[in-house]
């Protein structure tokens, strides 16, 4: 995901200290891993520098000045371009996953074994997610229904996998 984009955008919606920006990309984005505070500043620099945003006004409080920040045109027009281009499939989704059932060929070593072990690993997250979306907050149960699909792909290559493992190890043999 491109965390600065979606912080960028999400400055779209109004001006924003960074500590309440990372709250609402934690609530929207950050379920299963937050950003940390560094994180966001640093962007907001960088955004800043781009001038995709900038500081409207400091608050002084008990520690640092509090800065306010707001996307600029060239932000939001930065945001536009990014969500309406679409995303490219990566072609590199399971290269984990093909790389070992590869190697588990060449080395001699059971592939349906490492096909297994990766087939109850995504079972178990599946699980997991289900068990998350219940009674879950809508854009918790989105994400998990997008982690739930990308999952089921994985299981289909998966089976695919192994009923051509005797096909692909006479492949790799040659």
């Amino acid at each position: 995901m491109d965390n600065t984009t979606a912080l960028l955008g999400l400055l779209g919606t109004g001006a924003s200290y960074g500590y309440d920006l990372k709250n609402s990309y934690d609530r929207w984005f950050g379920v299963k891993k937050p950003l940390a505070f560094g994180q966001v500043y640093s962007t907001l620099m960088r955004l800043s520098r781009n001038g995709w945003i900038e500081m409207i006004g400091a608050e002084a409080g008990s520690g640092p000045d509090r800065k306010r920040y707001e996307i600029t045109l060239a932000g939001r027009s930065r945001v536009q371009e990014w969500m309406f281009t679409a995303e490219m499939p990566s072609e590199t989704l399971q290269s984990n996953l093909f790389a070992k059932t590869i190697i588990a060929l060449l080395l001699g070593d059971p592939a349906n074994r490492v096909l297994d072990l990766q087939r109850s690993r995504h079972m178990a997250e599946m699980r997991e997610l289900t068990k998350e979306k219940q009674g879950a907050p809508l854009e918790t149960v989105f994400a998990c229904d997008y982690a739930l699909f990308h999952i089921e792909a994985d299981l289909r290559w998966i089976d695919l996998a192994v009923s051509r493992l005797s096909e692909l190890q006479a492949a790799v043999a040659r």
